[in-house]
């Protein structure tokens, strides 16, 4: 795991100023937390859409491939078209957690809810914020069982859909007690959507898309849609989030417009 830059400036500095830092971003933090944090009158309503957005950063994602994820996700979550898709629907409002995955997974960022431009931007904020989290292996297979033991069962309102939104440039590699499938349709069983974002790069490029569509994509409207390289994350995710969001089916011509959009 690389080091937060931040701490350096930290060290240079005096004991008392250290301590006022870190207190400065605990607070930026409660600050932006409290701001997404549904109110009693907001719990009641629910939201349309709880969507976890699980980033592989396994050791095929250096430090360019990793900030060109988290800027496409934060770019597209303050997107005017993501923002106006948000608050059109009958709630006007989602929640958002965010899981990076290698040899395990873990919550980057837990339950934010959106439900104006305000939101928006905070969340975009926070995501641009997460510190570089690495791993080895992909094990896609295990962030599915932490995903629908530890974040499912925590959405903290109630939502008139959920979708797992699953992004990597590889297959599974790991040696795991259950097949990713069978995980895949256990999270499906339970009305979940799971949508697959495979990144065409690298050496899996040829077999990523039909290995996704095989073993990630399931339940009601779910599709794959790839991104033509790292590069190409930002407007992909961006696309993505449209269709989910609106809870639109996506037609047979999604995928193939997203190919010429990498072209």
């Amino acid at each position: 795991m690389k080091q937060n830059q931040c701490w350096p400036v930290a060290r240079r500095r005096s004991g008392r100023d250290a301590q006022g830092l870190v207190l400065a971003i605990v607070a930026g933090f409660m600050l932006s937390l409290a701001a997404s944090t549904p109110s009693p009158a907001q719990e009641a309503e629910g939201v349309d859409t709880a969507l976890v957005i699980a980033v592989d950063v396994s050791n095929s994602v250096d430090e360019n491939r990793y900030r060109l994820q988290m800027e496409g996700i934060a770019s597209a979550l303050e997107d005017p078209g993501v923002v106006r898709t948000i608050l059109n629907g009958p709630r006007s409002s989602i929640l958002v957690s965010l899981v990076t995955w290698a040899d395990r997974a873990e919550v980057a960022m837990p339950w934010m809810r959106i439900g104006s431009e305000d939101d928006a931007r905070n969340v975009a904020q926070t995501v641009r914020n997460l510190p570089h989290m690495t791993g080895e292996f992909t094990c896609l297979g295990t962030m599915l069982r932490f995903v629908n033991d530890k974040i499912l069962p925590q959405i903290p309102v109630h939502a008139l859909r959920t979708v797992v939104d699953v992004s990597g440039d590889g297959a599974d590699n790991c040696n795991a007690q259950e097949p990713v499938a069978a995980v895949r349709d256990e999270i499906a069983s339970y009305g979940t959507t799971i949508n697959g974002l495979p990144i065409l790069e690298g050496q899996e490029v040829a077999t990523i898309e039909d290995w996704y569509r095989d073993n990630v994509k399931a339940g009601p409207g779910s599709f794959i849609l790839p991104a033509v390289g790292f590069s190409d994350f930002g407007r992909a995710i961006r696309q993505k989030f449209i269709v989910e969001i609106s809870s639109v089916t996506p037609g047979p011509g999604l995928v193939q417009t997203a190919r010429h959009a990498g072209d």
